[in-house]
């Protein structure tokens, strides 16, 4: 049976909405971000271009004081042309020496600028007309005092701004797409871990109901049989042994399924201390000896030398023993289960290679997925009813590799069917004094 697969669109439909709302928010800070900034920045323009015009009436001024200097106030006012600007020359009373009548605020203007020798003044014409103008005093050669007025309208200014405002708001607009494009893609790549993490449980949930219901359900069928009629003594005890298999195995795959739960929720504390891989490596098969002896397969000890690693050694152990009893789950009679351990370098290796059915290449990707078994020829268990951990539910070898990843460890398996499997596990080696390598048989059929 391999294992149930989620595609992405059975995932909840509450990730796609926190996908959505993600990228919603992004575009709404991104388009507040924006707001806040046309307006400081059309305020910024306002302001510039108000001295742009100030500076623009501050020079037209001077240039009629220079021209009233040079040629006199009449001929400054005949002679003297700039385009878009009104120039004027009053008296300290606020009248026009060419005899043309001055509006109220150009009066008023004119007086401050006699008083405090320069003045500004803006006076709103229209709703959509703005007048802004500068006045200066100035003293001339065997005359009173004047004031030279320059006056300018700020629609001049202003026609800029439909064209700033286009230009603004196509640049707001596509920015806004591009925001829009990349936040959908932050979104998504920011839940991902998310939407793994639910998939992932989900497949968990369903894969573990699932195997939990076999023997479960073997149970219950087993104790319904044996209650339908009056039994005899041996028929009860074979029945209550076929209940005791199912329910060790029951207690084997619910061990399995805390142990993994705990690793994933960081809960499985891991003892650190320098152990010895080679020691625990024979110590494992030791115990594999048994289930190797009843399927009649011969476990041999190849390469081997000392090896210390740090680690935790009840877990480095249950790694080797999951190796063994796989590898002599899928070996016929006759086969041979070779384990080895080395030290090159820094790095200490274990290795347990058989000459069994082998895994066919398009399944060596997933064959560390929990609950993922594969070919269906792949048994649970022999015919005898050997197995142990795991009992081929396909969790063993997912918690190999946890083990072998929370020790700065890593697994790979090699294999082609028909030609055995080869799986190499290398960990950080403790510096130690090597040991002449040994070749013992530990059991035989």
């Amino acid at each position: 049976m391999n294992a149930v697969r989620l595609r992405p669109s059975t995932l909840p439909r509450s990730l796609r909405a926190l996908r959505l709302r993600l990228t919603a928010w992004y575009v709404g800070t991104f388009f507040a971000i924006l707001a806040l900034l046309g307006v400081g920045m059309f305020a910024v323009i306002t302001r510039q271009f108000d001295r742009e015009l100030d500076a623009s009436l501050r020079e037209a001024a001077t240039q009629m004081i220079a021209t009233a200097r040079a040629r006199g106030p009449a001929a400054a006012l005949r002679d003297l042309r700039i385009p878009g600007r009104t120039l004027m020359l009053a008296d300290t009373l606020g009248r026009s020496i060419d005899g043309a009548p001055l509006e109220p605020w150009v009066a008023r203007a004119v007086g401050a600028a006699h008083r405090q020798g320069t003045a500004q003044a803006s006076h709103a014409a229209s709703e959509s007309r703005i007048l802004r103008a500068f006045a200066q005093r100035v003293r001339l050669e065997n005359g009173p005092p004047l004031v030279a007025v320059a006056v300018a309208d700020e629609v001049e200014i202003e026609d800029r701004y439909p064209a700033l405002i286009a230009e603004f708001g196509a640049a707001a607009l596509v920015a806004l797409v591009l925001v829009a494009a990349g936040g959908w893609l932050l979104a998504r790549h920011t839940i991902a871990p998310v939407e793994r993490s639910v998939e992932h449980m989900r497949r968990f949930m369903a894969d573990a109901a699932h195997e939990l219901r076999t023997p479960i359900t073997v149970v219950r069928s087993r104790a319904e049989v044996a209650l339908q009629r009056a039994r005899s003594p041996e028929e009860y005890v074979q029945s209550l042994r076929d209940i005791e298999r199912e329910t060790e195995r029951l207690g084997g795959i619910v061990e399995d399924l805390l142990m993994l739960a705990r690793a994933d929720a960081g809960e499985r504390p891991i003892e650190r201390r320098r152990v010895f891989l080679d020691d625990l490596t024979l110590d494992a098969a030791e115990s594999a000896r048994i289930i190797a002896d009843r399927k009649a397969v011969r476990l041999e000890v190849g390469d081997f030398e000392e090896a210390a690693v740090t680690g935790d050694a009840t877990l480095l152990r249950q790694l080797v023993l999951i190796l063994l009893d796989n590898a002599i789950k899928f070996t016929g009679a006759g086969g041979v289960v070779r384990v080895g351990v080395r030290t090159v370098g820094s790095i200490a290796t274990l290795t347990v290679a058989d000459t069994g059915i082998g895994i066919p290449p398009e399944q060596l990707p997933h064959v560390f997925e929990r609950f993922y078994r594969g070919d269906p020829s792949r048994t649970r268990e022999s015919a005898d009813g050997a197995g142990s951990g795991s009992d081929g539910v396909g969790l063993g070898l997912s918690i190999a590799q946890w083990i072998a990843e929370e020790h700065a460890g890593s697994i790979r398996i090699d294999s082609a069917p028909g030609q055995g499997a080869r799986v190499t596990v290398q960990f950080p080696a403790e510096p130690s004094a090597g040991a002449a390598p040994v070749a013992t048989v530990l059991s035989s059929s």
